[in-house]
């Protein structure tokens, strides 16, 4: 069916919220898709207050609303812009009857994101380096660049910065932007990751999602991790401000019985590792006003560009907006060079 109805049977046989939050989603739905994006008015405004004002209860929120807002923005439906909110649900459920499917990696995100490009670069006779701290970027006279690392000066004609916001307001020389202390006001927010590898396979779908429990996401990284015995559950938990601190031990206790009432057949297994990975500043905040902090690619600089999710992509901090970050910072880089932009943009730009 054409969008939006394609949504109508999903959100009728949806058990979760009763048959009128069910229309007051259909109806917040619409109101949605009328926003207009390029509106730097939704910018100022908070999501929550917005779903508020159309209906929404604090049920259909938490059933709906930030099951997808919160894996998505990173925040709750209240933290979040919503500019950016609109843009993640118009575009993810409201663009095309095929916008939403969901996507998951069968192999580590290494091989996807580091080998395979690593291999392209390599075969274009690119020098990469690792573990390699930039220590000061500064113009020179004559133009062009140097980048200082330790025990070696690199010359270059043009430098990208794709380093976080923080890092890229300690390099940047000055003048490079109007009001660079924006770069600053950018915050950010966690993830926490919890893993759990269980003796035995409890888990016989490739993810799901919880309602009305501390976990969000689990998806099975057993195939992806080469684990030939047992299974290897990943949590996936955002905006985890409240326990990204937490000692492991105060997660064990938290989450391991929590696992055993959402999955029966964990109740019987053996728990083989258990183990938390955290990322304090994963994705920057997507808070209101944030999109006036954001900056473009280019710079003041004749040749200083900027990349990262943080920057000016409309998006929130997704993969999608790093790589469309990639690509203007490239083309940038590209037309001031005189080049042309070769196929592969393209490709990546679509892929995103």
């Amino acid at each position: 069916l054409p969008v939006p109805l394609h949504l109508g049977r999903s959100l009728a046989t949806y058990p979760h919220l009763s048959l009128a939050d069910r229309a007051r989603v259909g109806r917040a739905a619409l109101a949605l898709q009328g926003l207009d994006l390029a509106d730097p008015a939704l910018d100022t405004q908070d999501f929550g207050s917005w779903l508020a004002a159309h209906g929404q209860s604090a049920r259909a929120v938490e059933a709906l609303w930030d099951l997808v807002g919160v894996a998505t923005l990173n925040a709750v439906a209240s933290d979040a812009s919503l500019g950016l909110a609109a843009m993640v649900f118009k575009t993810g459920l409201l663009s095309d009857p095929g916008a939403a499917d969901i996507g998951w990696a069968r192999v580590p995100l290494g091989e996807l994101h580091d080998r395979l490009a690593r291999n392209a670069l390599d075969a274009a006779g690119v020098r990469t380096e690792v573990r390699t701290r930039v220590t000061s970027v500064s113009a020179e006279v004559n133009g062009g660049w140097s980048v200082e690392v330790p025990g070696e000066t690199l010359e270059a004609d043009a430098v990208v910065l794709a380093v976080p916001q923080r890092e890229a307001h300690g390099l940047l020389p000055e003048g490079a932007l109007d009001a660079p202390d924006r770069l600053l006001r950018i915050g950010t927010a966690p993830i926490l990751n919890v893993h759990v590898v269980y003796d035995r396979k409890v888990l016989g779908r490739p993810f799901f999602t919880a309602l009305g429990s501390p976990v969000q996401w689990v998806f099975d990284r057993t195939e992806a991790s080469g684990l030939r015995e047992g299974q290897y559950l990943a949590l996936s938990q955002s905006a985890a401000q409240d326990e990204i601190d937490a000692p492991v031990a105060a997660l064990r206790e938290r989450y391991l019985p929590e696992l055993e009432r959402l999955l029966p057949l964990t109740r019987g297994a053996e728990v083989r590792d258990f183990f938390v990975t955290r990322e304090r500043t994963a994705t920057f905040a997507p808070t209101p006003g944030v999109g006036r902090l954001r900056p473009g690619a280019r710079t003041k600089a004749s040749g200083l560009y900027l990349a990262g999710a943080w920057t000016a992509t409309g998006w929130p901090a997704t993969m999608e907006s790093a790589v469309r970050s990639g690509v203007s910072a490239a083309d940038a880089v590209l037309g001031a060079l005189g080049r042309p932009r070769p196929q592969h943009l393209f490709e990546f730009e679509e892929a995103a």
